[in-house]
């Protein structure tokens, strides 16, 4: 009964948000933390992700690096590397020693890491939901919902910095009830860029097998 409940409440959440007006206070405090990060050529950081899932009783954290330059990204996180130079998309599994080399996908891309600054922009209705402190710190708090109802994300929460307007952390709530939560640790802006960053460096991984489905 508390499951059908708890999706009830997300329903009505979910068609709250999609059919309401864009919030005007939270699309000031988006277009402040998306242009903060226009503005540089490219950024790097650590960050934390944590998936749970209350109904299987799941809760797992790990670490990774992400890189961003524009629509280009090198994440790294749990063995695993995935690189986009926009066009082109290589996964990489250091257990195997094996990278897999696709075309990007415009579904996938649209959720990649370096699509979070701006994907309120296209596709999502956006409203102010109030504020949250954290240590010294106080965030306004930014809701998106997808105006596509066939999007398996119904829910995306912001933690925007009200003092400096950068993004410190972001839900994302599935309909399987999957939450994720990821944290900003370590920030650099404009981080010097190796010439192949975003590209994979066969010469770089002895002995890789590569799978090309291009």
């Amino acid at each position: 009964m508390k499951r059908v409940l708890s999706l009830l409440l997300a329903f009505v959440l979910f068609a709250n948000l999609a059919h309401a007006q864009q919030d005007p206070k939270a699309g000031k405090i988006l277009d402040q933390m998306s242009q903060k990060y226009r503005s540089m050529k490219a950024f790097k950081a650590t960050f934390a992700q944590t998936l749970e899932n209350p109904s299987s009783k799941v809760k797992e954290t790990m670490e990774g690096d992400i890189l961003v330059s524009g629509p280009k990204y090198r994440l790294a996180v749990s063995g695993q590397e995935i690189i986009s130079d926009g066009k082109l998309m290589w996964t990489y599994l250091k257990e195997v020693n094996e990278v897999t080399i696709t075309e990007s996908d415009a579904e996938a891309e649209a959720m990649a890491p370096s699509k979070i600054f701006d994907m309120y922009k296209k596709g999502y209705k956006y409203a102010y939901a109030g504020t949250e402190k954290q240590g010294a710190d106080t965030f306004d708090v930014i809701e998106l919902a997808p105006e596509d109802r066939s999007n398996p994300i119904f829910k995306v929460r912001l933690f925007i910095n009200q003092k400096d307007k950068s993004l410190k952390s972001w839900q994302m709530f599935r309909n399987n009830g999957s939450r994720y939560t990821y944290t900003i640790k370590n920030f650099q802006a404009n981080p010097a860029l190796a010439s192949d960053a975003f590209s994979f460096n066969k010469a770089k991984y002895k002995g890789v097998q590569v799978v090309d489905l291009r």
